[in-house]
């Protein structure tokens, strides 16, 4: 009876101090309602307060140009030249510090991430959670690689069924897509990562897409094998690859205060890569010009007299497009890292 009576009294005063505990949260979340309210306010304030300075800014500078066609530059003197020109460096300064507020501030999200998710905020708002966002998509790829080689190494060498094959072509549809979400979520949150690389994931899902509705047939198992073995070195080879060359560049340079915080390894050649070794070339280009090859082979069969689906002339267009927006954008890195090494006074 008395070890009843002491249970009670302890379980009353346990009680009790739940009670109090939950006070001290019901507060402590009172206050972080309240402190969600105030940084919605600031939010607001400061997104309003940077589109009226653009507009500002914007209107400043055709009034400039306003002054100096109305004010040829002899008319003008050495002090109004010197003003004009700083300030236009400073609004360019500007422009990027307001790009660089804007990555904490919550946006619209763009016609791909709106059809996709809705009108929800992505914004992550504070460095931590941005970092650790571009870190776990770094970490998404490169598993995703090893488990896309070893996938493709299978139907190729071990097992030749078309189930297994639509199981493949099922991931790299699913892989594609989730990586073009990640990217424009990693945009909205000041990742710099555009063009054609964004554009190039766009392209492969659709191309995977119709590989995985391609019907079982002859003409399937004509380019089925050739499509396993480019997709084991694009994927599995040319990818493993250049992810750690470009993750140790982007380490380095960022050490440096040379490469933002944000940005990415991507399926391709970028300028900073100058910075290292440019051993990349070669492999990119073979695996760019096996692309074409796979579309001349596709356009091979598109011509025969047995082809009747339409996934072929799809593939082939698709292989044509990704071969000519890598290479353009390979060589077009190339040809401008060139012509800034050309333009750069040579030491005596």
């Amino acid at each position: 009876m008395m070890s009843n009576t002491t249970s009670l009294s302890e379980c009353l005063r346990e009680w009790e101090e739940l009670e109090k505990n939950y006070q001290q949260i019901h507060d402590t979340h009172r206050l972080y309602k309240q402190k969600l309210e105030e940084v919605a306010k600031l939010q607001g304030s400061c997104s309003g307060a940077i589109a009226r300075q653009r507009k500002r800014l914007k209107e400043l500078t055709g009034s400039l140009e306003e002054c100096k066609e109305n004010h040829p530059v002899p008319k003008l003197g050495p002090e109004e030249v010197d003003a004009i020109a700083e300030i236009k460096d400073c609004m360019k300064d500007r422009a990027n510090a307001f790009s660089e507020m804007e990555a904490f501030l919550p946006k619209k999200n763009g016609l791909y991430l709106t059809l996709v998710l809705g009108n929800v905020n992505v914004t992550l708002l504070n460095k931590q959670a941005k970092f650790a966002y571009k870190d776990e998509y770094e970490k998404f790829k490169l598993v995703l690689t090893v488990i896309l080689f070893v996938f493709s190494f299978t139907c190729r060498f071990l097992f030749s069924y078309r189930v297994l094959d639509a199981l493949f072509n099922f991931l790299l549809v699913w892989y594609y897509c989730t990586l073009t979400i990640r990217e424009s979520i990693l945009i909205s949150n000041g990742s710099r990562i555009k063009g054609w690389w964004v554009f190039h994931h766009y392209v492969s899902t659709f191309l995977s897409g119709v590989m995985l509705t391609w019907p079982e047939g002859a003409l399937y198992q004509m380019f089925r094998n050739q499509f396993l073995s480019y997709s084991m070195y694009q994927i599995g080879f040319v990818q493993f690859l250049q992810y750690y060359y470009q993750r140790g560049c982007l380490y380095r340079l960022r050490a440096l205060g040379e490469r933002h915080n944000m940005d990415l390894t991507v399926e391709g050649f970028q300028s900073w890569m100058w910075r290292g070794l440019t051993f990349l070339l070669p492999f990119l280009f073979f695996c760019h010009f096996w692309q074409l090859y796979n579309s001349i082979i596709l356009f091979r069969m598109f011509q025969l007299p047995e082809c009747k689906e339409w996934q072929v002339g799809m593939c082939c267009c698709s292989y044509m497009v990704l071969f000519m927006g890598n290479v353009f954008t390979t060589l077009g890195v190339v040809y401008q890292k060139y012509k800034n090494n050309q333009d750069k006074p040579k030491s005596l």
